[in-house]
Formats: C-alpha cells, structure tokens, sequence
C-alpha cells in the first residue's frame, strides 16, 4: 500500500477521554468541537494553514482574552481527519495512505488549505498523493471504499470520477501486460525460489494466466452506487457482455442470500468471501435486484437462462416491481432454448397458490420465445420427409425443436398435480405447434401421466386432450403403449392402430418392391427363383448394400408385426358393439391374411384404407 509521511516534530499530543490537548507548554487559546471529540489547540498554527479557521478565528475574537469556542459540525470525516489535519498545522509527522487520503484531501478543501496558506499545504501533498494512488488498483480500489464515508464532497472535488476512471481503465486493459496486482496473489516473488546456476532462480510456483474475473472479488465490496457507476464506465470502455454479466452474477449472488442457496458457487480458492458480509435487508435486496436487472447487457445469450430463472425466482419471493419481473421473463423467454427442465420448474409464488409450479410464468416466457422464433421458422416451412428429419431449414427448426422437447418435459412433471386444469395444459402445449416435434412421444407421455392423475375426467375432454398429439408422429414404442393404454379413449387407440398398421403395410410393400428388384438383377431372364446364399449383395435404389437373406429375415419379422397388430384390434373391436360401423368405415370387406414368406404377398393398397379414415374425419377421430 502507498504512503506519504508528512511533517518532521514528534507526536506532541495526547488524549483525555474526548478531548485532545496539545503539549507545547503554552496555554491553549482556542477549543475547536468535531462532533463529539474536543480539541484543545493555539489560534496561530491553525489560521496559517487554514482559511476558514482564520476566518472562523476572527469572527469569535474576544477582547478580554477569553478562550475561543469553535464548532465544525459539517467535517468532513469527523474528529478523525481533523486530528490528523490538527497535527499537519502543528509540522508534527502523519502518515498519508490510500485509506485516508480522501478523507484528508476533503477536509483540506473544506478548511480551505490552500497555497495562499502556506506553501506545501495539505491540498497540494494530498493532490500529489493521489495521482499516485490512481495508478496501483489495490489503492484505487480502497480509495473508492473511503469515498463513501465523505461522498458529497468527494462528489464536488471529482475524486469519485476519476478513481472510477482509474479503475474501468485497468479492469479493461490485460493485466498480464500490464502485471496488475489480482485478489489471492502474491505481489512480492514467493519464498520457495530456488537458486539455479548461475544467479538464475526459478518459482516453484509458476505464474498462471489471469482471466478475465480477477477484478470481480476487489469490486464486490463497493456498495450498489459505487459498484453500478464501474458498470457503466467498463461497459462504455468496450468490456465485452459477457464479463460484465459475470461480475454481476458474482456480485449478486454476494448480498442476495436466497441466489447463493439456489446455486453451489465454488469458494475453494479464495475461501469463503461471503462469511464475512451482513445479510441486507429485504428492501435494500429488492432494490439491488431491480438495479442489477437493468444492468444486465441487452444482447442475447449472454447471460444464462439459468442465473435469469433465478433471479425471476429471487424477484417473486422479494416481491420486486412487476416491470422487474416482466423484464426477467422477456430475457428468459428469449434463451428458452438454452434451457433445462429444473429451470422452468418455478415455484408459485402467488398470493393465490393453487398449482405447485407457476404454470402462468412459464407460458409467458413460451410465448415470447414463439413470438421471437414463429416468425423465422414459418419463412421457411419444413418438409417432414423421414420419421424425426426435416428438409429446408434444420437450423431455425433447432431451438424450436429443443423448446419443444423442454414442455413436453415440463407438462410431464407438472401434470401430476390435480389442481392443474386442462385448458392450462392444453395451452401450453398447443403453443409449440406440430412441425416442432419430429415425435409426438413426449407429449403423449405428458397426457398419459395427466390422464392418470385426472381419472374424472369426460370422454369429451380426454379426447381434447389427445387432440394434442399426432397419432401418425409415434414411434413404435409409443404406439404398443397407446394400444393396450385403457385411460385413452378408444376412438384414439383405434386411431393409433390403424395409422401403425398403415405403416407396417407401407413398410412391407417397400420391402417387396426390394425384394424384386433383387430377384430381376439375380434372373435377367425373368426366373423367379431366389440366388442362393453365397453371401453376395446388392445395391438398392438408395445405393446402399443389401443382402437377400436380411430382406427376407425383415420381411418375415413385418409380417409378424402385422399379425400381432391385427390381432389387438380384433381384441379390441369385439369387446364393443361398433364392428360392423368400424369395418364398413375402414373398408375392411374380409380378414387379412398373414403373409407367407414362401408365397407373393397380395397387400392391398395403403391409400385405400387412408381414403376411408379421410371419409370418417367428420366423426371427429383425434388428430
């Protein structure tokens, strides 16, 4: 730390409680109060220094010789910078630091402590002084703490600006360049160097590289005016977002404890920086937290929806403004895709609680993320060609295809809860629309488990429910589920088994037209026999290698698939009274009989059957 001594005489005072006497052997002739500490001084060493004590002097000059009586109640810094100003008149030594120098250099300007007064006075040496200390940042840093104690007049004199100044400059610059002193390390070289050949030494310790957060824990402990005016000044020097955004996270989760429980922040370097710091209180947290909002930088991406979720979550419990609030959300919203399922499961906060998670929270920040995306995604509407693939724009389908999974997740956590009503689920589901989801999976995993926690629900609005879903977007998996679930409605497993059978059916004829391209490359004379088993291959229109035997073993397999198929909707069907409405609808005029590997398969055509549920759509079969 920087210092200055001043003065040449020994200490000639000495203190009696709150008062101070001065020991020259002369009785004193002026008693100056500050605050609630008395000095007991001599007019002439204090009116050559000072103008406002000469003038002060001279106003209470009593002719019989009486003691004058001064009070300076406005001292800036108190009894404490007037002690060491006191002994500064009397030539007695002081030393000047980094934690006193604006308190001096303050009420030097306050008592007028000009070169009118002497020459050397105390504005010039604390001017002096300070030009020095604007150049280290530890000094920098401890001067800007002291600004608080004098602030008005450090505000008037422009020590504030410039030490702000001093400090946005180096936080700025690379302090491996300009090898600037960071929290936790050394200044001077360590004690384990070792002495090589030669006079050369080497550190055991090696330096490290210093990153870009070596600043965070020195300006930390500014309070919030201090700490949001070095904001301003680093972000209009160019300090990139994304390290301004850090060292508001750090300082947040600093004073506002409910961030520091929602988070584990490692401390293990440095210790625990916050054991020592007092808890605000609920008003001063709020007003940090509004402040530190309207400091994040504006561009996307560059604060996680992570620490955004927590803060919105910090806000709702403080009770912050509802623009507050509303800001969070927008910034949430818009890197929504960025986000995970812990994130979105908010607690409800609300003075009226009836669902466990504030579902009305994450709807808003779905529907601005839609408001910002929607619009890029439909300039460029998608293809579906294949089961979970998208033709024509991959990219701007991306985050909508992630924020499509991310609600499937969340309504399948918060459909359990029975206070959940069904427009509330049907709204935020139906707000990702369909070409978002290549498999309706998770959705129908959602309405399954709501299904469940909601069994007095009406047939009407289970079928509104499963109108959510796609039933041709299934995977198998989900479709074998779907058929022998008993809590969806039997319209929707009819649905389910139709468009699989009409997938299996699709699946099979492209197999055979395999098969027999196959056969006609092995018989260019039109012989039906299959090649025998030689372990040759060949290339289909897709241009990949297939063996004759693998076709067969999946046509087989297909074939089972099938069967299995058409015997659980048998199942299913005789256990109602609409057969003959089901199979006149469905154009099913007899029953189908399992395919023979050894035979020619006769299937008929898939667009048939499509054609009679395209017939049946004004029955209302969910879609």
């Amino acid at each position: 730390m920087a210092s200055m001594k001043l003065g040449s005489k020994t200490d000639g005072f000495h203190r009696d409680g709150n008062t101070w006497y001065c020991t020259t052997g002369l009785p004193s002739d002026v008693t100056i109060e500050v605050g609630e500490m008395t000095f007991n001084l001599h007019k002439f060493p204090l009116l050559s220094r000072s103008g406002l004590l000469e003038k002060l002097i001279e106003e209470l000059s009593i002719e019989d010789g009486s003691v004058s009586v001064l009070k300076l109640n406005d001292m800036p810094a108190g009894s404490k910078a007037f002690e060491l100003i006191a002994r500064f008149c009397y030539g007695i030594k002081i030393e000047m630091t980094s934690l006193n120098v604006v308190s001096l250099r303050c009420a030097a300007e306050y008592l007028r402590m000009t070169e009118d007064y002497g020459e050397g006075n105390l504005i010039v040496q604390a001017e002096a002084f300070l030009d020095e200390v604007f150049g280290s940042w530890t000094d920098s840093i401890k001067a800007l703490e002291t600004c608080e104690e004098v602030l008005p007049y450090a505000e008037e004199i422009h020590i504030v600006p410039r030490c702000i100044d001093s400090l946005a400059m180096k936080a700025c610059a690379d302090p491996n360049v300009f090898n600037l002193p960071v929290a936790g390390q050394p200044d001077a070289p360590s004690q384990r160097d070792v002495i090589l050949w030669n006079g050369i030494s080497s550190s055991a310790n090696k330096p490290q590289p210093i990153s870009e957060d070596w600043w965070f824990q020195d300006v930390s402990f500014l309070n919030l005016p201090l700490y949001k005016r070095l904001i301003l000044a680093v972000e209009s020097r160019g300090m990139k977002p994304e390290t301004i955004s850090a060292s508001l996270i750090y300082y947040a989760k600093r004073y506002l404890p409910l961030m520091s429980r929602q988070s584990s922040f490692d401390h293990a370097n440095n210790g625990n920086p916050w054991a020592t710091v007092s808890i605000p209180s609920e008003t001063d947290q709020r007003v940090l937290l509004e402040e530190i909002v309207t400091l994040l930088p504006k561009k996307r991406g560059v604060t996680s929806p992570e620490f955004l979720i927590m803060l919105l979550r910090t806000a709702m419990v403080l009770h912050a403004s509802p623009l507050c609030r509303e800001n969070l959300e927008k910034k949430a919203g818009a890197q929504l895709d960025q986000a995970v399922l812990v994130d979105l499961l908010i607690p409800n906060m609300g003075y009226s609680v009836e669902t466990l998670y504030d579902i009305d929270c994450a709807q808003r920040m779905l529907d601005h993320f839609m408001s910002l995306n929607q619009d890029a995604a439909l300039s460029t509407p998608p293809c579906i060609v294949e089961e979970g693939q998208f033709l024509g724009g991959p990219d701007t389908l991306q985050p909508l295809t992630m924020v499509a999974s991310l609600v499937d997740g969340f309504l399948a956590e918060v459909a359990p809860d029975v206070n959940l009503k069904p427009s509330k689920f049907e709204s935020l589901a139906s707000t990702i629309p369909d070409y978002a989801r290549p498999l309706d999976d998770g959705v129908y995993h959602a309405i399954d488990v709501y299904l469940k926690a909601h069994p007095w629900l009406t047939d009407t609005e289970k079928e509104q429910l499963c109108r959510l879903m796609n039933c041709q977007k299934l995977s198998l998996e989900a479709c074998t589920h779907a058929a022998q679930n008993e809590r969806l409605p039997l319209r929707v497993i009819v649905q389910v088994l139709f468009f699989e059978q009409l997938r299996l059916r699709t699946s099979i004829s492209g197999w055979f037209y395999v098969s027999e391209n196959l056969d006609n490359s092995q018989n260019p004379c039109g012989s039906l026999e299959l090649p025998k088993n030689d372990g040759s291959h060949q290339i289909n229109s897709k241009g990949r290698t297939v063996g004759v035997d693998d076709v067969k073993e999946r046509v087989s397999e297909l074939e089972k698939e099938c069967l299995t198929m058409k015997q659980d909707l048998q199942k299913i069907l005789k256990t109602k009274r609409s057969w003959k409405i089901f199979s006149k609808t469905f154009g099913f005029r007899r029953k189908l009989q399992p395919c023979n590997s050894k035979e020619s398969c006769e299937l008929k055509e898939p667009e048939a059957s499509a054609n009679g549920l395209q017939n049946h759509e004004n029955g209302g079969l969910p879609q």
